[in-house]
């Protein structure tokens, strides 16, 4: 592939997500606790991290999480978005040649567990108080939930381009 068309599938692959991040925000919440939420903007980190490469993923989760918190208002959620999207994205890195690729929704849910942690962990720096990590059992069985949906989600459009690229390949060589 080539850089400008890596570039443009990337800009594109920012924008839908950040879209999907901008319409996930307007929905009631899920729980009364905060944090919790579907997550259906990792479902285009998760791809881009398959079909393009780690540091474009990287990349989009970073632009996603400035430009969404930005754009609804919620800056000084940055701070939580960061630590659980970069121990979330250290977490799919390092376990993901532990997997095989048809369970990506498998890394997604310890991704999403990393998620949480990470939320936790930099609510505790900042309100200098671990009584938030009692909220981690019902952050992880939200996570486990969330995870599974994103990564389900991710793994069948991933499994339907490669056999739609299968079925293009076949017809360029006349079978």
């Amino acid at each position: 592939m080539s850089r400008t068309r890596r570039l443009a599938a990337l800009a594109l692959l920012t924008a839908a997500s950040l879209c999907v991040y901008l319409l996930e925000a307007q929905l009631p919440p899920l729980a009364p606790i905060p944090g919790i939420k579907l997550g259906l903007s990792n479902i285009f980190t998760l791809f881009t991290y398959v079909y393009l490469d780690p540091p474009a993923a990287l990349t989009l989760l970073l632009m996603r999480i400035l430009l969404g918190c930005t754009l609804t208002g919620q800056v000084s959620a940055i701070a939580y978005s960061l630590a659980g999207g970069l121990l979330a994205f250290a977490v799919l890195a390092l376990l993901r040649r532990c997997f095989a690729p048809g369970q990506l929704w498998i890394l997604s849910v310890f991704s999403a567990m990393a998620h949480q942690v990470g939320q936790l962990a930099a609510a505790a720096l900042i309100l200098q108080s671990r009584a938030v990590f009692w909220y981690l059992p019902v952050m992880l069985l939200a996570a486990m939930a969330a995870g599974s949906l994103t990564g389900l989600a991710a793994q069948l459009v991933i499994k339907r381009l490669k056999a739609d690229q299968r079925k293009k390949e076949r017809k360029v060589d006349g079978r």
